[in-house]
């Protein structure tokens, strides 16, 4: 495996790093992590929060975010953790895209001026997420998204993307969408072995993944992002560089690299397969090396801890103008706030509070067809909270973060440096007085560097299984 080995005073080589810090921990798209939400705010506490969010945006010129989740998917992939609602049955979509709608008009009632008059929202991105929005039809996709557009103003820098299926995505979906004014999409690929394809129960070509990519491209996307996974079972080093060589092929303009999270306890689909089925430790890290090294050889840059970019994509210039951001999406080339998620399971972020919609779909239809906002839980920030997830997104961003202002202080600051210690020793950080920053090998420990941040996971260790391993 090619990692560098400078700056690791102890002497320790990576495999062993890998197995020392190899231990379960949170992924960082939030903080607090969910696990640790504990002050529920009320559904006018949060409209409170939204409207604060949108006076401070719009000062600024810039508008909120809208996140669309849409549920549905025709099958299910077996290493998925995200919330779907497995059906052929295409006719579920109507009337949800008219309990989105009506989801949207309670925020909009709720934002309503002194007046009365219910406000066009200013937006500067929205993102339809999923489950798989491809499942709606090119007609049911416009009724979402024009009903959505009505309904508010747009930033003259506005962003509009949409993930998909490559299976179940057709030409008229990625025209319709680029009507609407979409212009970044993002295909889950995952692996092109079809051995691992099997297991995960997510067989696609890379003929079909050509063929949506051009058809994009051709309808007016202008950037392109595959989602990859690394640590699927059955996987080797041989069908990680058939993927990526395939990947370098149709060179999309961003990748996302992920580690697979083993989480059967959650997720009972990921009992299909065993731990002994997965790569681990060491062969675990080696494919997301080799993966890293083929990218780099064609102009690909390392973003973050798993995202990849060209040059020319504005998540690199993100990068290098220091303001890349991180939330519930992954990586994003900028803060936006308030994030307004509309539909079943949907996170909303107003910085101050979180905010998360209710998981089953009967029971959020329910509720907001009898006029309630349908929260299931969220989380009002103290300001320790506050702090800390500033040190922990410039960590995620940055790879470095300091206190020596003191708005940037909290008590918990003050045994990060103990913390730290062995992280120290063994070369992966650089401690300053205030201030702490990752070398480069230190990176693949970004998530056991933030647990020391975490002064929740530092107060309460999870009784039970609650996060995947951080390597």
């Amino acid at each position: 495996m090619n990692v560098s080995q400078k700056n690791n005073p102890s002497g320790s080589d990576f495999g062993t790093l890998l197995k020392k810090y190899n231990v379960p921990g949170p992924r960082y798209t939030s903080y607090p992590t969910v696990p640790y939400w504990d002050a529920q705010p009320t559904s006018q506490a949060w409209i409170d929060s939204i409207h604060q969010a949108l006076l401070e945006s719009t000062a600024k010129g810039v508008g909120a975010a809208l996140y669309l989740h849409i549920p549905f998917c025709q099958s299910l992939c077996t290493y998925c953790g995200c919330n779907t609602r497995i059906t052929r049955n295409h006719a579920v979509g109507s009337p949800y895209i008219q309990t989105l709608l009506k989801e949207f008009d309670l925020y909009r009632t709720g934002l309503a001026n002194k007046n009365g008059q219910t406000p066009l929202i200013p937006v500067t991105e929205l993102h339809l997420g999923g489950g798989t929005p491809t499942f709606l039809s090119p007609e049911e996709l416009n009724t979402l998204i024009s009903g959505v557009l009505s309904r508010v103003s747009i930033t003259s820098d506005s962003e509009f993307s949409v993930e998909a299926d490559p299976r179940v995505t057709r030409r008229e979906h990625l025209e319709v969408l680029s009507e609407l004014g979409f212009r970044r999409l993002s295909l889950g690929i995952q692996d092109f072995d079809p051995k691992v394809q099997e297991i995960v129960h997510r067989i696609q070509s890379q003929e079909e993944v050509r063929v949506v990519t051009e058809s994009a491209r051709e309808a007016g996307f202008t950037s392109i992002n595959y989602d990859l996974i690394y640590g699927l079972p059955f996987q080797t080093e041989k069908s990680v560089e058939t993927t990526i060589d395939a990947v370098r092929q149709l060179r999309p303009d961003r990748i996302a690299f992920y580690s697979y999270a083993h989480v059967p306890w959650i997720k009972a689909s990921q009992r299909r397969f065993t731990e002994a089925d997965l790569p681990s430790g060491d062969a675990k890290r080696g494919l997301y090396e080799l993966g890293r090294k083929m990218l780099e050889e064609v102009g690909y840059r390392e973003i973050g801890m798993d995202h990849f970019a060209l040059e020319s994509d504005s998540l690199w210039k993100a990068t290098i103008d220091q303001t890349l951001h991180r939330n519930f999406m992954g990586y994003t080339s900028r803060f936006v706030a308030p994030l307004i998620g509309l539909g079943v399971s949907a996170i909303g972020d107003s910085w101050r509070v979180f905010a998360q919609n209710e998981k089953l779909l009967e029971t959020y239809q329910a509720r907001v067809e009898k006029g309630e906002i349908p929260l299931l839980r969220g989380h009002d920030l103290n300001p320790e909270d506050l702090i800390l997830r500033k040190h922990i997104l410039n960590l995620m961003t940055r790879f470095e973060t300091e206190w020596k202002d003191p708005a940037l202080q909290t008590l918990h600051l003050e045994t990060v440096p103990d913390r730290l210690e062995e992280l120290v020793n063994d070369g992966l950080i650089v401690l300053g007085e205030q201030s702490c920053r990752v070398n480069e090998i230190g990176k693949p420990f970004l998530r056991n560097i933030c647990m020391a941040f975490d002064a929740r996971l530092t107060r309460q260790s999870p009784a039970t299984q609650l996060f995947s391993q951080t390597i």
